[in-house]
């Protein structure tokens, strides 16, 4: 078991969680469907981000580091719920958007997006979302532990998984 950081680290930790905790938010909201789950997943994230910290060499940037992390330990979780077969579907309500405009069109689409991309295992999430959020083959690659060529034949068949989705609902 390694243990927590020394005392003078605890500022280091404290402003890693404070500039990079939308990545745990985005971890979070891709694998839990409710805000309980999502709250303990962050806590969880967190416990073992602070377990992992005096690890942490510096042989990445911490932005991908910190993605490897939440993204195993809600893979791990996502993994104890299948298991117990405690995973449910996003609900209409849970993939509302905030108060903008109101794009009834758009609304649906990113409701599909959102509702298609939760019928993806546990590693397709992943990739998809860091793609989603700009991170290259290169990153993606480090982040999920797969080769970039790897990352580029699953965002292949990703994205043909999800036009046949796509095509399936409108028929």
């Amino acid at each position: 078991m390694t243990t927590p950081p020394a005392p003078d680290k605890d500022k280091e930790f404290i402003d890693l969680i404070t500039t990079h905790q939308g990545i745990i938010h985005k971890v979070c909201s891709v694998y839990c469907s409710n805000e309980s789950d999502r709250e303990d997943l962050f806590q969880d994230i967190l416990l073992q981000v602070w377990k992992s910290f005096p690890s942490f060499k510096g042989d990445s940037k911490v932005s991908t580091w910190l993605y490897r992390v939440a993204l195993n330990t809600a893979i791990s979780l996502y993994r104890q719920q299948s298991r117990k077969g405690g995973r449910q579907a996003l609900s209409a309500n849970e993939l509302q958007l905030a108060d903008k405009p109101h794009d009834t069109e758009f609304e649906e689409r990113l409701k599909f997006l959102y509702s298609a991309i939760d019928e993806l295992n546990k590693v397709e999430k992943a990739i998809v979302m860091l793609y989603l959020e700009d991170y290259d083959y290169k990153q993606i690659s480090e982040i999920v532990g797969i080769t970039e060529t790897n990352v580029g034949v699953k965002l292949h068949r990703i994205k043909d998984k999800l036009r046949k989705m796509a095509k399936t609902q409108q028929a």
